[in-house]
């Protein structure tokens, strides 16, 4: 299911329905308040949230890709700690490659796990402890924002530069888990992610709410070696917004003979995929998708479907860089 189109319009405007609507955010929002006013487990090894305010589709996941690439750069050992969003084991279970699957644990940790170990636990804090005992020095918490049950010591708020903060109404007025200034009030970092003119009109319209030091950056395809110039596509995606990979493939001067957008996590059966598959075949199109997508593909689809791959490029690390010294301190690291 695609996201409203009235959660992001003009939130100085909102629309009737988010109007309408109003009421039920603002229950979601004292409940989530509630909730994270709890106190979390404090480990000895620093934790980072890599979370948002917006239900889903920011960019966490390139996000959490790229700060344990550049923490593994300075000789660190991250894990990666997950609730396993659509997984059925409940954990902790450390995610192994060929022995879980999507279905076990959720595409996200699935995917995770070929950058760092990644553990799945429906218990924020036991997943924390299952990590710290099996030799993390650090744990990167993918979500869970919202989550009182592990203590972090540095949250970064991913945003889509280009939706920003909708209509800045909570759910189901809008797209927000809370009210942004309430958010941003626990946030140490802010990351936007999009395009020089998103970046240019997010903040424009939400300068007064970018309390933290805030990053910026944007998703580049990864080099594979793989021309995509001319070639006739159906693009499939999964994610929060399946619209994004598709500006991604025309970007890259793809030839979309279709597109089509399933929801965030939507389980790819052998019976969607072969229908996807015979469309292409009558439209001479190769199948392409996302690499979150394609850990959930059926294995006998696994070699007719292209993978893009993307990755987070900040313009600049030294707010992160300055944010993790000094938890580093704090923990005596």
């Amino acid at each position: 299911m695609q996201a409203p189109h009235f959660w992001f319009n003009d939130r100085n405007k909102p629309g009737l329905k988010a109007r309408l609507l109003s009421p039920l955010g603002a229950l979601y929002a004292r409940a989530t308040a509630r909730r994270v006013r709890q106190t979390g487990l404090q480990l000895n090894i620093p934790v980072i949230c890599v979370g948002n305010i917006n239900a889903g589709g920011t960019g966490k996941t390139p996000t959490a890709i790229a700060v344990i690439q550049h923490l593994q750069a300075q000789g660190m050992s991250p894990h990666i700690v997950s609730r396993g969003y659509g997984g059925t084991l409940s954990g902790p279970v450390k995610v192994v490659e060929g022995q879980h699957t999507a279905r076990d644990v959720g595409d996200e940790p699935l995917l995770l796990s070929a950058f760092a170990p990644t553990w799945v636990s429906k218990s924020r804090a036991d997943g924390g402890k299952s990590a710290q005992a099996a030799g993390a020095d650090i744990i990167i918490l993918d979500d869970g924002f919202q989550n009182p049950s592990l203590h972090k010591d540095l949250s970064i708020v991913v945003v889509d530069a280009a939706k920003g903060f909708g209509n800045g109404r909570v759910i189901p007025a809008g797209p927000l888990r809370e009210p942004v200034k309430t958010g941003m009030q626990r946030a140490d970092l802010l990351l936007s992610i999009g395009s020089n003119s998103a970046q240019k009109n997010f903040v424009e319209v939400w300068s007064d709410h970018i309390t933290t030091p805030h990053l910026k950056g944007s998703l580049r395809p990864l080099q594979t070696g793989m021309n995509f110039e001319g070639l006739r596509v159906l693009a499939f995606a999964g994610i929060g917004h399946p619209e994004k990979f598709f500006s991604t493939l025309r970007a890259m001067r793809a030839d979309i003979q279709r597109a089509e957008g399933l929801s965030d996590h939507q389980p790819l059966t052998e019976t969607l995929i072969k229908r996807l598959e015979t469309e292409a075949n009558l439209l001479g199109a190769q199948l392409v998708t996302t690499e979150k997508d394609a850990v959930r593909l059926p294995d006998a689809f696994r070699q007719k479907v292209l993978t893009v791959p993307v990755r987070l490029e900040l313009e600049d690390w030294a707010a992160f860089n300055a944010s993790l010294g000094h938890i580093l301190n704090q923990k005596h690291m």
